[in-house]
């Protein structure tokens, strides 16, 4: 019995953990302007949660339990480090701050708490690593083996970005609405960077990136639902949608390397593929364009083959002519030279690859070398594919993609 109870209150820490950790940090830390305290001080409230509910039961509103002690933690904390003169008033002025909590309906600050983790302030590599611990509850050793970066440098870094949120007084605000856009897309960039780390792990079996694809869309769908009106937050949803619904069709059974062209749409989500297109469709009903939008769109250009056939290349065309036109991105010319290679030829696809060939950060660059292999093997060079091949499969470090481009090699000789 003693047991069932203990499990009991674990599963329901853990839940409000899931659900409302970031929404607690941010409401202690929105009154105190310390993300780390907030932080400690849940962390203490947690620990009091499991020794507790076993003995007492579940509080009837876990979320405020966590809270009354929390902010009891924060006071207590408070009162340690503040001595002197006026130390006194300013304990008062904190413990009337956090006490004037609702005993039930807790503010949703997460927003507010992202868009001061995003602030310009601070630095824009720890910017996605500091909303996954603060709003998540990601311990830093996690986070540092998803970005690939030593733990205790990634410590140091979420350490030194919390104490810039303290020092400098970065506010807990929606910004207003002539800076919203820019600061919106830099919250929705962190996004994005978390679920691009979880993506390149196919399979899903790698542990430090198992779970951020999913905490990112998780995110996403919390921004989505705090800010409805925002076309790009609506975009970057529909995108992570589109990207993971294809996850089971990324590698056969066998573990082989399964490219976009090739994969069998029948293995596609169908749930999220239509959550998406819903999404993409309110995104677009709004009349503002963005990157995200047009991203998810290239992706629904590829998803109608689902129900064609047939990806829509000329859409695909049109689409990356947008996105060049907006971000002027190397990555996207290349995405634009397969696609005019679709529509166009692939002498027209590879021409507007020469175009490319001046830039520096392309030399070391994967994709760009396995796309001129490709269309080069398309054009009978078999010589110049083989060398555009090998530079490609050099650069790429995923077995399965490396085998992939390996039998595309191979295969020049049986061909040339």
């Amino acid at each position: 019995m003693a047991q069932d109870l203990a499990q009991q209150a674990r599963a329901a820490a853990e839940a409000v953990a899931r659900g409302s950790y970031g929404k607690l940090v941010a409401y202690l830390a929105a009154r105190t302007r310390d993300v780390a305290g907030a932080e400690d001080a849940l962390a203490e409230a947690f620990a009091g949660a499991l020794a507790d509910w076993p003995l007492k039961g579940v509080p009837q509103n876990p979320e405020a339990w966590l809270l009354s002690v929390a902010r009891r933690k924060t006071i207590d904390a408070v009162r340690r480090r503040r001595t002197g003169e006026g130390a006194a008033d300013q304990i008062r002025l904190i413990a009337e701050e956090l006490d004037s909590a609702p005993a039930t309906d807790i503010p949703d600050q997460r927003l507010t708490l992202m868009f001061a983790c995003a602030h310009p302030a601070i630095e824009p590599g720890i910017r996605a690593p500091l909303i996954l611990q603060t709003i998540l509850g990601f311990d830093a050793a996690s986070i540092a083996s998803a970005f690939l970066v030593a733990p205790a440098t990634m410590g140091q870094r979420l350490t030194r970005a919390k104490t810039k949120i303290k020092q400098a007084g970065i506010p807990f605000l929606t910004p207003e609405r002539a800076e919203l856009s820019e600061r919106l897309d830099t919250v929705l960039a962190a996004i994005y960077a978390a679920f691009a780390e979880g993506w390149s792990d196919p399979a899903g079996t790698e542990p430090r990136r198992r779970n951020l694809a999913g905490e990112a869309l998780w995110l996403g769908r919390l921004v989505v639902a705090l800010l409805p009106g925002e076309p790009e937050a609506l975009g970057l949803l529909a995108l992570m949608l589109f990207a993971e619904a294809r996850r089971p069709a990324r590698r056969s059974l066998e573990g082989d390397y399964m490219p976009l062209a090739e994969q069998d749409v029948a293995l596609w989500n169908a749930a999220l593929m239509n959550e998406a297109e819903t999404l993409l469709l309110r995104a677009s009903e709004m009349g503002v364009l963005g990157r995200y939008q047009l991203e998810a769109a290239v992706q629904s250009a590829h998803g109608v083959r689902r129900l064609t056939g047939a990806a829509d290349w000329a859409a695909i065309e049109q689409l990356y002519d947008a996105l060049l036109a907006t971000t002027a991105s190397p990555v996207v010319a290349i995405n634009r030279a397969i696609a005019l290679a679709e529509t166009r030829g692939a002498a027209a696809g590879l021409e507007a690859l020469e175009g490319l060939a001046g830039d520096a950060r392309l030399a070391e660059y994967q994709p760009y070398w396995a796309a001129r292999a490709g269309l080069l093997a398309r054009l009978g060079d078999a010589a110049a594919a083989g060398h555009a091949y090998d530079r490609a499969i050099g650069l790429e470090s995923d077995p399965a993609v490396r085998r992939f481009l390996q039998a595309r090699r191979d295969a020049l000789s049986k061909t040339g």
